[in-house]
Parts: C-alpha cells; sequence; structure tokens
C-alpha cells in the first residue's frame, strides 16, 4: 500500500500549485483523505481533508479561501489545488488516508492510517 504525492516546487509569492497524490496497493475510496505539512523546526501540521465522498471538505484556517482539497476516486487520487500562495505555505506536504470515511476528527494525525512521502513546496518573496 503506497501513497506517492507529488506536484511540489519552487513558486513566488501569489503563485499556484497542484499537488497529486496517487495511492496504489488498496483503493481509498471508502476512505477520507487528507493533505498537512511540515515546515523546517515545527510540527506536521493539518491542511485539508475530504470525505470519501467528495462531498465534505475542511480546511486549516491558515488556507481557507486559497487552498482547495478534491478527489477521484474512480483514478484513486487526491490533489491539493493551492492558490495565492504565501512563503509561510513552504513545507513539505504529505497525503495520507484516515481511518474513517468522514472527515471528523481530520485534523488529528492519530486517525490517519497510511501516509505518503511527502513532496516539498517553496515560495519565495
Amino acid at each position: 500500500v503506497q501513497l506517492q504525492a507529488s506536484g511540489g516546487g519552487s513558486v513566488q509569492a501569489g503563485g499556484s500549485l497542484r499537488l497529486s497524490c496517487a495511492a496504489s496497493g488498496r483503493t481509498f475510496s471508502g476512505n477520507a483523505m487528507g493533505w498537512f505539512r511540515q515546515a523546517p523546526g515545527k510540527e506536521r501540521e493539518f491542511v485539508a481533508a475530504v470525505s470519501w465522498s467528495g462531498d465534505d471538505t475542511g480546511y486549516a484556517d491558515s488556507v481557507s479561501g486559497r487552498f482547495t482539497i478534491s478527489r477521484d476516486n474512480a483514478k484513486n487520487m487526491v490533489y491539493l489545488r493551492m492558490n495565492s500562495l504565501k512563503p509561510e505555505d513552504t513545507a513539505v506536504y504529505y497525503c495520507a488516508a484516515n481511518s474513517s470515511p468522514s472527515i471528523m476528527r481530520a485534523t488529528m494525525t492519530r486517525v490517519y492510517s497510511y501516509w505518503g512521502q511527502g513532496t516539498l513546496v517553496t515560495v519565495s518573496s
């Protein structure tokens, strides 16, 4: 079972990126999915989550209105569209599979059973 995050890179402030998370080894269509990030010297923090159906989403206050999480269950993919990027968004971004189909408690790392390897996003001012 593997979650492969991709799409990171370097971008100037105000720019956009789209992160992708590809699941292999099993389907996660019945699981809520989440994105987290970890900046150097800081703890991993919740960014966004989407329910198994895609109908419910949740965001950290710091990214609400700028980031959009979505999923394509037919392709076993999860996405994070990031607009209006700021230098403080610089971090390694991780996708993760929730053990539950809903986004309740989605901000808590302990509810996630599988984690991807991370993709680096660097935003310069």
